[in-house]
């Protein structure tokens, strides 16, 4: 009798819903099932070739912003309700600018691949290989984007995971495939499966649209997505920079060894992004009622328990990094607490970052990005000389925090000009205590990892005042929902 309750309720939804129920769930899969193959190619891969790999990864999330100016994010999706008239045409012309630009940066590396070669660590094929992919995954970004708004939810799902799921196999024969070119057939197996159902997706907004030029779609593109640049940018660097400066100023081996640690790191940030995507249009809508208590009250609740996951994160590394890369990445163990205390402060700046959007405060916003990036940079330079890549962990903690701050302040400044007291939205005082109480476990933690029977106890006891309060925080999290 439930399960066909949940049938007749799923069946009552609406199809915006449904549609929203339905991304979710792919968007957890996808990065799941990525997360999953992550053990796979650790142990098919050598260190360096998975280094090398994940530094192409990197490369593609910076470059894509020079060479599509992120057309298919920010305007693109104001664009489709702005000409909800005209919205095929809008998408074909857009993409003809999108892929004109391209061409035209792929054009200036053709002219002498041999020094970009040098400067990106990548060989010439891989770099033909990276803009391949960047030239067809605009295509299929603007038709899922499309398909979002037009809560056309099957074809996505269908299309996202298949693209997932063929990477990965046709990735696993690929490597297994050949002895020398492991590197080569990992990227052009992924690039391979994401260019032929991106293409297809390229060809029906250019069937439907039948336009890939027009001025005043070209014209409203640019002049709402280039102030954004710096912004974008920004934020790649802050998130990529890392693997690119070990890799050049340690090497491969080290780079992919980070890598494992980042990914520990994504498996927390996978949840804590759910929480938020959840969690932000309730803060619109209480912001608009100016029920401002709620909003206090969830937020403190829902930091406590992305502590909790970042704390099981840091108390576990020793055993997840053995499962994910096996003893040869085991050294990874170092670099996971940091990186999974920045998965903290993400959370918190978004929180802050939140009202900013609300009240369209968005220079705030590009400001701290920038700042925190030319930040990271800096410090990445410094350290990793003196220290090694290990210091990649601790300074990439350092810029979060300092993202987290400058949040704060314009987070309190954009109320401030609203006529709202910061207090009424946030308890400061109590999210700098859960601040606090994540930050001593990174240090007893790290200190713990080699004492097993030590860092076993303290889990023990993390566990057993959870498991004593279970009714308090099953509470916690129904309020949470409900509200």
């Amino acid at each position: 009798m439930r399960i066909s309750t949940w049938i007749q309720k799923y069946k009552d939804m609406s199809q915006p819903v449904k549609a929203s129920f339905w991304f979710t769930v792919c968007n957890i899969l996808n990065k799941g099932i990525a997360l999953i193959s992550t053990p796979v190619f650790v142990r098919i891969l050598t260190t360096d070739e998975y280094g090398d790999y994940s530094v192409f990864q990197s490369w593609y999330s910076i470059l894509v912003i020079f060479a599509t100016l992120n057309l298919f994010s920010g305007e693109y999706g104001k664009g489709l309700i702005e000409f909800d008239d005209d919205k095929d045409r809008f998408t074909s012309s857009v993409l003809g600018l999108t892929s004109v630009i391209t061409l035209l940066v792929f054009a200036v590396f053709a002219c002498n691949l041999t020094f970009w070669s040098g400067k990106l660590s990548l060989s010439p094929i891989l770099i033909i290989a990276l803009f391949v992919e960047i030239f067809t995954m605009s295509a299929y970004e603007f038709w899922s984007t499309k398909q979002r708004f037009e809560y056309k939810y099957k074809k996505v799902v269908l299309s996202t995971l298949g693209m997932s799921v063929g990477s990965i196999l046709l990735g696993i024969i690929s490597v297994l495939a050949t002895d020398n070119y492991k590197l080569e057939a990992r990227v052009f197996s992924d690039v391979f499966v994401k260019a032929v159902i991106s293409l297809v997706a390229f060809f029906v907004i250019v069937r439907n649209g039948k336009k890939l030029f027009d001025k005043k779609y070209w014209k409203y593109a640019l002049l709402f997505n280039l102030p954004l640049i710096p912004h974008f940018l920004s934020t790649m660097v802050l998130s990529q920079s890392d693997r690119i400066m070990i890799k050049d100023m340690v090497g491969s081996s080290a780079a992919a060894v980070y890598s494992i640690a980042y990914t520990i790191g994504t498996m927390v940030l996978l949840i804590t992004n759910a929480i938020n995507n959840s969690f932000t249009p309730y803060t619109y809508q209480a912001l608009k009622d100016k029920e401002y208590d709620g909003i206090k009250k969830n937020a403190t609740l829902l930091c406590v328990l992305v502590a909790v996951l970042v704390i099981l994160s840091m108390a576990f590394a020793p055993e997840i990094i053995l499962i994910f890369g096996g003893r040869k990445y085991y050294e990874a163990i170092w670099v996971v607490p940091p990186v999974a205390v920045s998965m903290f402060l993400i959370f918190l700046y978004s929180l802050f970052s939140n009202i900013e959007y609300y009240f369209k405060k968005t220079g705030f916003i590009a400001l701290a990005s920038i700042v925190c990036a030319v930040a990271n940079l800096g410090l990445n330079k410094v350290f990793i000389e003196l220290f090694g890549y290990y210091a990649a962990g601790y300074t990439t903690l350092v810029c979060y925090g300092l993202l987290a701050l400058m949040h704060y302040f314009f987070y309190r400044k954009a109320l401030h000009q609203e006529g709202v007291r910061a207090s009424e939205v946030y308890n400061l005082k109590q999210l700098l205590l859960i601040l606090a109480a994540v930050l001593c476990v990174m240090f007893v933690m790290t200190f713990t990892y080699r004492h097993i029977v030590i860092r076993y106890a303290i889990v023990a006891v993390i566990l057993a005042v959870m498991f004593v309060n279970r009714k308090k925080i099953i509470g916690w999290l129904k309020n949470i929902r409900n509200s």
